[in-house]
């Protein structure tokens, strides 16, 4: 594993990140990137917007330890059991944080079309140390403080990246993952310690 990059920390008043660009090699990222892809049980959601049903850009799936149930945006989230490749990275993750996780959310981008809007992961009852796993294509990942002044940071995740989101980062910053036409397939999972917020 490479040395950190540690991006920002509260000294600076910056977003509290620490990202590893490459966590993990390129071999075992691309084989954990085809065996999540066929792995996984994906699933398309949908928000309630105006009285109609409307897509969410991606897919997305829930996996942990039993009881890690999770809501958010009206969507209830029951994990599904762990994967031998969610274990594998699990290992990976938790030793880079120096603390345990009990679930991931995955996204699967299909394409450049796919995207994240502008949010925070700071519902009652997760976190606040997020570790974000990025295989497949790169994208941009841009960080916007919530309050004045409006702080910008965008970082390129790369395949095999680890990003680690912590202390008070969801609490004080938004994150996104715009739109980018030409991009390839990605998947990101962002590993969480969820205490049942349903």
């Amino acid at each position: 594993m490479s040395a950190p990059a540690v991006v920002g920390d509260l000294l600076l008043a910056g977003p509290n990140i620490v990202l590893h660009p490459q966590a993990l090699s390129e071999p075992t990222a691309s084989e954990l990137f085809r065996g999540l892809l066929g792995g996984i049980v994906w699933r398309q959601d949908a928000l309630r917007i105006y009285g109609r049903s409307v897509n969410l850009p991606r897919l997305t799936a829930w996996y942990g330890d039993a009881g890690a149930s999770y809501t958010y945006s009206g969507i209830e989230n029951v994990p599904l059991p762990w994967t031998s490749e969610l274990l594998r990275l699990k290992a990976v993750v938790e030793e880079l944080a120096g603390e345990a996780f009990n679930s991931v959310l995955l996204n699967r981008y299909r394409d450049g079309a796919d995207s994240m809007g502008w949010h925070s992961d700071n519902e009652r009852g997760v976190g606040p140390t997020i570790a974000s796993v990025s295989l497949g294509a790169s994208r941009a990942f841009e960080l916007r403080r919530k309050a004045p002044p409006r702080d910008y940071v965008k970082l390129r995740l790369a395949h095999g990246s680890v990003l680690l989101m912590l202390g008070d980062t969801q609490r004080l910053w938004q994150h996104r993952v715009p739109k980018e036409p030409a991009a390839g397939e990605r998947i990101n999972l962002t590993f969480r310690h969820t205490r049942s917020n349903r």
